[in-house]
């Protein structure tokens, strides 16, 4: 194949367009995506900022709050957990395995001026949310310029 004829050739002239598409859907179709089964992941994350402090939002769906593990240290918010799977029935034959199984862990930079002791931490529907205060050395503070 050195030529770009040689290429189309490959190419049925009966195709059309719909060919096409019905052909790249159906590779996205079961028998040719493997299982996605026990894998890491990561779950997703918001973070944002008020006058009080940080506020931290991550769904995490289907994890027990006591396979979270949430420290902080040296300015960095680390989130760790487990998603653990279902146990199978020996009788079930899985045809589609879509939800991801495994464990995760998302670390973040925060700033030095929080309150570390006085973090507030709440695990409800799958969403986890924590509140990390700011220090009262956070303020902003005006500084003059002297001559």
């Amino acid at each position: 194949m050195d030529t770009m004829k040689d290429v189309l050739r490959l190419i049925p002239r009966t195709a059309s367009l719909q060919n096409a598409r019905d052909l790249f859907d159906r590779f996205f179709e079961d028998e040719f995506l493997p299982l996605r089964g026990e894998q890491n992941w990561a779950p997703a994350f918001d973070i944002s900022e008020n006058e009080k402090g940080y506020i931290v939002s991550a769904e995490l769906p289907g994890i027990d709050e006591k396979d979270l593990d949430i420290t902080i240290a040296g300015g960095m918010l680390s989130v760790k957990g487990e998603k653990k799977k279902e146990t199978k029935e020996e009788s079930e034959t899985y045809h589609r395995i879509e939800r991801t199984y495994g464990s995760f862990q998302r670390t973040f930079t925060i700033p030095d001026a929080v309150d570390a002791d006085k973090v507030d931490a709440t695990y409800k529907d799958g969403i986890l949310k924590l509140f990390i205060p700011k220090s009262k050395e956070s303020a902003v503070k005006k500084i003059t310029v002297k001559k």
